[in-house]
């Protein structure tokens, strides 16, 4: 197996679910509590990388961030080297690509917390933010963990995005996926078979771990 590519998958999909909860949380909070009638607009962009295609996905995102955009000027002038092909710009695909695996179970939770719980909140004086960490988030954990386990478990099976926007370079953007693609097209079934074998491992570990919290089978455990 490619250790490096193994290595580079954990990595990528580990700082993509953490930037997930940072950006998705503000997003499910606001999908959730406002009123704004046009906010279904809002949620079609959010909702839209379940129905692209990853090339389609990845190519739009190739040509935002590519050194003829504002933004991959501005990057490259910064930085000093361009945003697409390296790991930084392969973070910035999968956090948008997986961005409604976070977003969407972040929001189903938030709505199931009792309304008349957060207006006690606010008016025994507590404001939004603490009412958001205190009461919403502790109440939603079930929620939060099913979409950081969702976008971690679809960050490491990326391949069309990862192909578009990060390429193939060997300790950078070089994945799992492929590295089973590459090791296929060489005939070497027995290593792609072992590097499936892995993601088939975790990913089936990812979705036990996700039905138990929705379940709580731990709930049945006695409690010593």
């Amino acid at each position: 197996m490619d250790w490096t590519a193994i290595w580079v998958t954990f990595k990528l999909a580990s700082l993509t679910s953490a930037a997930l909860v940072i950006v998705g949380l503000p997003i499910a909070y606001w999908l959730t509590f406002s009123k704004w009638r046009g906010k279904f607009l809002i949620e079609s962009v959010v909702a839209l990388p379940l129905v692209l295609p990853p090339t389609v996905l990845g190519f739009y995102i190739l040509v935002a961030i590519g050194p003829y955009s504002p933004v991959g000027r501005l990057y490259t002038d910064i930085v000093g080297h361009p945003l697409p092909f390296s790991f930084q710009g392969l973070l910035f695909a999968s956090i948008l690509y997986s961005l409604p695996f976070a977003v969407q179970p972040f929001a189903s939770a938030f709505e199931h917390v009792d309304r008349k719980l957060i207006e006690t909140s606010w008016t025994l004086g507590a404001s939004k933010l603490a009412t958001f960490f205190r009461l919403i988030c502790p109440l939603s954990k079930a929620g939060l963990v099913t979409g950081i386990v969702l976008s971690f478990a679809h960050t490491l099976g990326e391949f069309g995005v990862v192909l578009m926007v990060g390429g193939n370079i060997e300790g950078q953007t070089r994945t799992v996926s492929i590295d089973i693609y590459d090791e296929v097209q060489a005939l070497n079934y027995g290593s792609a078979a072992k590097t499936a074998l892995l993601l088939l491992v975790v990913s089936y570990g990812v979705l036990l771990l996700v039905y138990a919290m929705n379940r709580k089978v731990w709930a049945a455990w006695p409690r010593r």
